[in-house]
């Protein structure tokens, strides 16, 4: 029988990211996540729940997750689901689903974690980051494919590019 395990959430980070390095040197991001459901119920009262979700990311992947967020910071993450089953020291037996992350995307922009407590990092604060994702490495065209992929296309590019005129992030209303 074939399966499909996919789990896609957006949700706050509920601690700031911890990475750790595994004995096989691999390096591992754990995080929290806490997404957030909202309706009306049968009388129209607004109800909330909210569910935490513990997640890890691995290598490259990692470390860009540890560099770049922090506790409260919004992301939406696509993964696989993964059960962990541990015996702890008194013999009991222990088991925990936690979402392994296979890309991510930041949400929101720097410009709103400029002053946030925490803020570490390369990323200058007048930074958008709303269109970083991170994806696995596609293995496709070899070196031909990513010279062509560099390379700039010929003419005008970019909205206005016709006229000269360009638009600039804080121009774009979304």
């Amino acid at each position: 029988m074939a399966g499909y395990n996919k789990v896609i959430l957006m949700g706050n980070l509920t601690r700031d990211p911890e990475l750790k390095t595994l004995p096989s040197q691999t390096v591992v991001c754990d995080f929290g996540l806490a997404v957030n459901r909202r309706w009306k119920d049968a009388s129209g009262e607004d109800r909330e729940e909210v569910l935490f979700i513990d997640c890890a990311a691995f290598g490259k992947q990692g470390e860009t997750f540890a560099t770049y967020l922090r506790k409260g910071r919004p992301v939406h993450v696509e993964g696989r689901l993964k059960l962990d089953r541990w015996e702890d020291n008194e013999g009991r037996r222990h088991s925990k689903i936690r979402v392994i992350i296979e890309q991510f995307r930041f949400v929101g922009s720097a410009k709103a974690d400029a002053n946030a407590p925490g803020k570490t990092g390369p990323r200058a604060a007048d930074q958008d980051t709303r269109n970083i994702e991170m994806r696995p490495p596609k293995r496709r065209g070899g070196r031909k494919a990513a010279v062509a992929a560099a390379a700039p296309a010929p003419g005008p590019q970019g909205p206005g590019a016709e006229t000269g005129e360009q638009f600039k992030n804080d121009d774009i209303p979304f």
